[in-house]
């Protein structure tokens, strides 16, 4: 009895990566993760612009342009996203770091 196998055809397919991808709670478009800006909310219940999109708590992700950050206030994005009522002297103080970020 003869046994054929079915194998490579010699031809490899390179695999892409994988590339995250997050809506942004303002605008509601989908961007590449790397394109966008992450607020986090720490367990004392601050909050602040995570510059590595590592750090540890509950995230919401906007486009790096400020009137993301209007519109995420305006329809609640944020507040949903966090489970909670943002303070506007925070809001200021985002806006404040998400400047300095952008530039």
């Amino acid at each position: 009895m003869m046994m054929s196998t079915i194998g490579n055809t010699g031809k490899e397919t390179k695999m892409s990566k994988k590339i995250p991808v997050r809506m942004c709670v303002g605008c509601r478009e989908m961007k590449e993760k790397k394109e966008m800006i992450r607020v986090v909310r720490l367990q004392d219940g601050t909050f602040c612009v995570d510059e590595t999109g590592k750090k540890n708590g509950r995230g919401a992700y906007l486009c790096k342009n400020s009137d993301c950050l209007e519109k995420a206030v305006k329809n609640h994005g944020m507040e949903r996203s966090f489970k909670m009522s943002i303070p506007k002297d925070t809001v200021a103080l985002l806006k404040k770091e998400m400047s300095a970020l952008a530039k």
